[in-house]
């Protein structure tokens, strides 16, 4: 376990230098969820690294304003993947190249890798050959790793276990893996539920653990992480990170319960009062309205509330009181009232 704030490093050099992070616990692409102050949010929190939500690159090459408003990236944060999602080689490496030059325009600090979502099950992904679709095209998935690699910058893939019963589903991971690896990818996140499982039942974290022995220094994990012990499991089977998706929703403290069971040192900033905790909750909050609008910061303000609150007696007061409010400053006045 680790014992210091050391820099760990993903990736190799082929196509760019390899990405420096302070630990191995990150947090996952989640749609609606990572904009950018909630990602600045975990920063503070603990995250070494976090993810974009996931983005289309049709939205870029077309000129969407929305999407493009997806690629900003707040002081910090960081550092921050890129996730993009894209039916074909062209559109991928069409949508990234426009994407950064956006960011270059628009960002201080630029992206520091870029990850494709070869993971998400859902239809209105699927249907048009992104996400996890990609799973049954490895041709194309490995030439769009080949393809991102060269604009020079550290790629990250996003994938899930094969279909099939445990041995077929083994090898499947590992043959699609191998070729991700073989095709220049920097590092391959790998959740232990099948396309078919979409986020029901159970992950198989040994199947995430096989890969991780195959393809040492290459692997991170993700996947029913909800405690401190999940973390710790992942990391003994040898995946180089650890991903935080929803587990990090319902607790985002889950970051500094974990780097801790780690050995990392955790900062003073994130104490253990209610009223320190309200006033975490009242940052988040106003750096949400001023990124994201009134109405955005009422719905993540109460998504994160009842985490930040978690095991404190007046938690489930303020939760009800909060849960009723629509209005951005009646809800800060709400949290307010509950500060000693």
């Amino acid at each position: 376990m680790n014992t210091g704030d050391q820099k760990l490093k993903t990736g190799d050099q082929r196509g760019g230098a390899p990405l420096h992070v302070r630990n191995p616990l990150w947090l996952a692409p989640l749609a609606g969820v990572t904009l950018p102050p909630v990602r600045r949010f975990f920063s503070r929190l603990g995250a070494g690294l976090t993810h974009t939500e996931m983005i289309s690159c049709m939205g870029i090459t077309h000129g969407n304003r929305k999407t493009a408003g997806m690629l900003r990236i707040l002081e910090g944060e960081g550092p921050v993947v890129l996730q993009l999602f894209a039916p074909d080689v062209s559109s991928l490496v069409g949508g990234a190249g426009t994407a950064l030059r956006i960011s270059s325009e628009i960002n201080a600090v630029q992206f520091a890798a870029l990850g494709i979502n070869m993971a998400c099950p859902m239809p209105k992904v699927t249907k048009r050959g992104a996400g996890a679709a990609l799973m049954n095209a490895p041709d194309t998935a490995f030439e769009m790793t080949r393809g991102l690699k060269k604009l020079g910058l550290p790629v990250w893939i996003k994938t899930r276990r094969g279909e099939g019963e445990r041995p077929e589903s083994l090898s499947r991971t590992l043959r699609f893996v191998e070729g991700l690896v073989n095709a220049g990818a920097d590092n391959v996140c790998v959740h232990g539920r099948t396309p078919a499982q979409r986020y029901e039942g159970r992950a198989d974290k040994e199947i995430v653990g096989e890969a991780a022995a195959k393809f040492p220094g290459k692997i991170s994990a993700s996947g029913d992480v909800y405690a401190p012990e999940d973390v710790l499991d992942y990391i003994g089977m040898g995946c180089v990170g650890v991903m935080l998706a929803r587990g990090a929703v319902a607790n985002p403290f889950l970051f500094r319960k974990s780097l801790l069971a780690l050995g990392f040192p955790v900062s003073r900033e994130c104490d253990d009062t209610f009223n320190e905790r309200i006033g975490i909750l009242l940052k988040l909050s106003e750096e949400l309205k001023a990124e994201c609008g009134d109405r955005l910061a009422v719905v993540l303000l109460k998504r994160f509330l009842g985490g930040v609150l978690r095991g404190f007696p007046m938690s489930a007061e303020a939760r009800r009181a909060v849960g009723v409010v629509t209005d951005f400053y009646e809800m800060t006045r709400v949290l307010r009232s509950f500060a000693g």
